[in-house]
């Protein structure tokens, strides 16, 4: 499987790749502009270039993109509704312009509106920007943490949003462990683990997931809150994150850990963690 971190792009993407390297990285996820706000700066053509030419230089792949935070398809507001599907859309052409096969959003939040319309409102802008995706950059909808109106906790739910899109496969799943795990889904324990797993390809259907964000949790089971947590340190735990590295469904797919960036090498001990786990099960 490949491994790797959402990495800053401070410096340059070129930096971005030097630290890629440096922590062993296979795969990466970066954002391509600044994820708290609207606006974004033109990219470089030279700059895209040349960081695609050493993407595939140093064997880094996939590249994943992450979208604004700011962005919610579930939202009544029309304003931000319309504000949302702009950015995503040129998300998507920054994607196109890096080489990135795969963007990840977060879906929204009914901001207290009824849920079924919220739901409604999310498939209506994938209908809108399905036609700017193809094989080449895969949007990816990641499961939230189902705190307060937010959409996309359970599998049921993304399912339902994603079956209009299933069949040209350029809308696809993320599944973040986190968010699972706050959202209910005991996967800490190998039976839990397969229940969701189970329930992923009832709703979702396997070949749906492209992506694992790889995190653990700072809060316990169920709890709908949303705080990463070191790989081990957290409610999944080291048993936990054995069984998913080991999962056969689970084992091809790219991880990419968005961890705690609290001290210097948290990066580093996180990676040598996950290799120690996958080098237990050989």
């Amino acid at each position: 499987m490949p491994l790797g971190f959402h990495l800053s792009t401070a410096g340059g993407l070129i930096q971005t790749l030097r630290r890629a390297e440096e922590l062993g990285c296979e795969t990466i996820q970066i954002f391509s502009r600044n994820p708290r706000g609207w606006r974004a700066g033109s990219i470089d053509p030279v700059e895209a270039m040349d960081f695609r030419e050493a993407l595939q230089e140093r064997g880094i792949y996939p590249l994943i993109l992450h979208s604004s935070y700011l962005i919610n398809l579930a939202t009544e507001e029309e304003g931000l509704y319309r504000r949302s599907l702009e950015a995503l859309k040129e998300d998507i052409e920054r994607a196109h312009t890096l080489g990135a096969p795969f963007l990840v959003t977060h879906i929204g939040s009914t901001k207290g509106g009824e849920r079924r319309r919220g739901i409604e409102r999310v498939m209506e802008a994938l209908e809108e920007i399905e036609v700017l995706l193809g094989r080449d950059a895969r949007l990816l909808l990641e499961n939230s943490s189902g705190s307060g109106s937010h959409i996309g906790g359970s599998m049921e739910e993304i399912g339902e949003i994603l079956a209009p899109f299933r069949g040209e496969g350029r809308i696809g799943f993320c599944l973040d462990t986190c968010h699972a795990f706050a959202a209910g889904y005991p996967i800490h324990t190998t039976r839990g683990l397969s229940r969701l797993l189970s329930a992923l390809n009832d709703h979702i259907g396997q070949d749906h997931l492209h992506l694992i964000h790889l995190n653990d949790s700072r809060t316990p089971l169920g709890s709908r809150v949303d705080r990463h947590e070191h790989i081990g340190r957290g409610g999944i735990g080291i048993r936990g994150f054995r069984a998913i590295l080991n999962h056969p469904l689970l084992r091809d797919l790219p991880m990419i850990m968005e961890t705690p960036k609290e001290r210097e090498g948290d990066d580093d001990r996180n990676m040598r963690v996950v290799r120690a786990l996958m080098e237990s099960l050989k």
